[in-house]
């Protein structure tokens, strides 16, 4: 168990939740990836292990303590400086904040690679929105992009995300970050469109580098090589949007993986 000063941080105004609060599970840096683009650096503890990094009791203590305070308030968002899903607790901690502020919306910022787990499906019925991250189109990009940890494959992403799909029908707004010159080519696009078809989301957001990411070699694309992108994926018969902060958005993100 891994303890730090605090799990919760906000309320800020987000560009696509509103009144946010987000809500921070784990220890800097744990992550099941070490993606390139990431804003909080390099993983440190590349894993698959989930644990009780953080108390319970604790991050429920704060978020009492948040709610005596504040009102108004639309998303309690898990994300962070790592995968949330990783913390063993995620479920109880969603269990009561739907029992003490039902009318709270509840959103999971996620990389997907534990989705495809019937008992974190279970532990994750009560959310309300749910944001995976597709980023690459094959197991070439997959590893390039997001290195994964060991055993984590480019299929099993896929398989977890249709399998998380059929069984839970939270609102999924799925978004893929485009990185320059390793997934936007015109046959990864083709993948993508197809890998979105089999997903279904209820919405695609389109993302870039908006702050540096972990690695320095990668580049922004322009707001015009984003609507082609844009244009390329409607095929795939899903909403699609683009998301920066260098660009109209439709709703400042939470901290970390966001």
């Amino acid at each position: 168990m891994t303890e730090k000063k605090k799990s919760i941080f906000g309320p800020i105004i987000s560009r696509r939740l509103g009144v946010s609060l987000g809500v921070d599970l784990l220890p800097f840096k744990t992550c099941s990836l070490d993606c390139v683009y990431c804003e909080c650096g390099a993983t440190t503890n590349l894993t698959m292990e989930r644990g009780d990094f953080y108390p319970v009791e604790r991050v429920l203590a704060e978020l009492d303590a948040f709610f005596e305070k504040h009102e108004k308030i639309d998303y309690v968002t898990f994300s962070g400086v790592g995968e949330p899903t990783l913390h063993t607790g995620i479920g109880r901690i969603i269990r009561a904040v739907k029992a003490k502020r039902p009318e709270v919306k509840i959103c999971l910022i996620t990389n997907a690679t534990l989705l495809g787990d019937p008992g974190l499906q279970k532990e994750l019925e009560g959310i309300d929105l749910i944001m995976p991250s597709l980023d690459a189109s094959n197991e070439e990009e997959f590893v390039r992009v997001n290195r994964p940890a060991p055993g984590v494959t480019f299929d099993g992403l896929m398989a977890a995300l249709k399998s998380f799909r059929a069984v839970n029908k939270v609102e999924m707004w799925l978004e893929v970050f485009i990185v320059p010159g390793v997934n936007d080519s015109p046959a990864s696009l083709e993948r993508f469109v197809r890998c979105l078809r089999e997903i279904a989301p209820d919405q695609v957001q389109v993302n870039s580098l908006d702050r540096p990411g972990t690695e320095d070699w990668i580049e922004i694309p322009s707001r015009e090589r984003l609507e082609e992108i844009k244009t390329v994926f409607e095929a795939c018969g899903r909403p699609i949007v683009i998301i920066s902060r260098k660009q109209p958005a439709p709703a400042v993100q939470p901290r970390g993986a966001n």
